[in-house]
């Protein structure tokens, strides 16, 4: 999607701003970054838990589609 669109169009301050796709990814993955780092600090779950959360979704989102 490099094709030069942008992937958002926010207005700041009366300004319009366009943001593109890989400004939008670096600033969710920001964000997912700051999360997660809260809630191990705020020991809601540790390290190895978000690591097996996350083999399980993984397998569960990208299983091969069942065979008939």
């Amino acid at each position: 999607m490099a094709d030069g669109k942008p992937a958002l169009r926010m207005v700041i301050n009366g300004k319009e701003r366009d943001v593109t796709f890989e400004e939008l990814a670096l600033s969710n993955n920001l964000a997912q970054e700051a999360l997660v780092r809260l809630l191990i600090d705020k020991k809601l779950f540790g390290p190895q838990e978000l690591i097996d959360w996350m083999e399980k979704v993984k397998k569960e989102r990208y299983r091969t589609p069942d065979k008939e």
